[in-house]
């Protein structure tokens, strides 16, 4: 069996992947906060009628809109700093519902027991004179102002601390630049989804979220505007996951994660990861195949890898499907920290078709 890895290219943003990604995503944060003054007119009545139906909504004051269906794709879970979880994720919006691409879309993210906890109303002071209540802090809140493509399929990504979260997002037509006389209701649509946010900032071995789909190279660092609109993107990695997990025969099986957790011996890690095929069938499962171990350690990594200055390890696999037969398979990755002497057994799933 043919196989290469990733690790060149992976090890060379290894640093960014759970780093730099999520400072853009705090950064571009920030800058909306910032900005929400400077904002067209048009753009802050969109924000403000966005907000305002969420709130209505999780306070059970009307029906969540359906206008504009939305559907969550994926989402992944890596590590990145300040003890936060870097989460990239996709939805797809009808986009046949929309008169015109222009859209707004606002993204909330709520504490699952605060999640029907909207801004509380001002209450009445001694001297009857209204005390403005403090402003609700959400783990993350943002508004992007987005042209849907005709997929309908747009990523964005959020940071939050481990924990349990409810993910509200909103989409709305974008409204005309000047008001209309007896306009009619913008089209709107929102989706809830609860979210289970894992902790990789203890010493036990963990992996991010495992990416199967197109691993491509970035030729030109992004801006903070692009990286934004492409989450997926660390550094001059560019990852296309998969939704469905459907490959064709022709093609490859990209796989790509990274180990968290690992101990090291003269400061570099020492992991090998087992890499076991096992084909679907009516009778269960039978093995099918296996790689050559991946090692990771003094000897594979550069000389400058460091996980202590923030460099994250990555497991990566590249595997021609040519002669996979048709079917569905259990992929099977076993971790074996050398150093610790601890192990990880992950599973994914996938099809090969014709």
């Amino acid at each position: 069996m043919r196989i290469r890895w990733v690790l060149t290219v992976a090890v060379a943003v290894a640093a960014l992947a759970g780093a730099s990604a999520v400072v853009v995503a705090q950064k571009v944060d920030r800058q909306t906060r910032r900005e929400q003054e400077r904002r067209s007119q048009q753009e802050q009545r969109d924000l403000q009628a966005l907000v305002q139906m969420v709130d209505a909504v999780t306070a059970g004051k009307q029906p969540a809109p359906a206008d504009i269906g939305l559907r969550w794709e994926g989402n992944h879970f890596l590590k990145s700093t300040d003890q936060l979880t870097y989460i990239p994720f996709t939805v797809a919006i009808d986009a046949t519902k929309l008169a015109a691409p222009g859209t707004a879309l606002y993204v909330r993210v709520v504490n699952k027991p605060a999640a029907a906890t909207p801004a509380p109303a001002a209450e009445q002071g001694n001297r009857g004179r209204d005390q403005k209540s403090a402003p609700v802090v959400y783990p993350w809140d943002n508004v992007y102002f987005v042209d849907v493509p005709p997929d309908g399929k747009v990523s964005r990504a959020i940071a939050v601390k481990p924990g349990e979260y409810e993910v509200l997002v909103a989409v709305k037509e974008k409204s005309p630049r000047e008001p209309q006389r007896n306009q009619l209701p913008a089209k709107a649509g929102l989706l809830r989804r609860d979210l289970t946010v894992p902790d990789f900032n203890g010493p036990e071995l963990s992996i991010s979220s495992v990416f199967i789909g197109a691993v491509e190279q970035q030729l030109a660092p992004l801006t903070t505007e692009q990286q934004q609109e492409n989450p997926y993107t660390f550094g001059n990695m560019r990852v296309v996951p998969s939704t469905d997990f459907k490959l064709k025969k022709s093609g490859e099986l990209q796989v790509l994660f990274w180990i968290y957790g690992t101990q090291q011996a003269s400061g570099k890690p020492d992991v090998q990861i087992d890499f076991n095929f096992h084909l679907k069938t009516a009778d269960g499962e039978k093995y099918f195949n296996k790689t050559a171990p991946q090692l990771l350690n003094a000897s594979t990594l550069p000389p400058q890898f460091d996980v202590a200055a923030g460099h994250q390890l990555p497991g990566s696999l590249i595997v021609p499907l040519v002669s996979f037969p048709v079917g569905d398979y259990r992929l099977e990755m076993k971790l074996t920290d050398k150093v610790s002497g601890k192990t990880l057994t992950y599973n994914a799933s996938f099809t090969v078709e014709a």
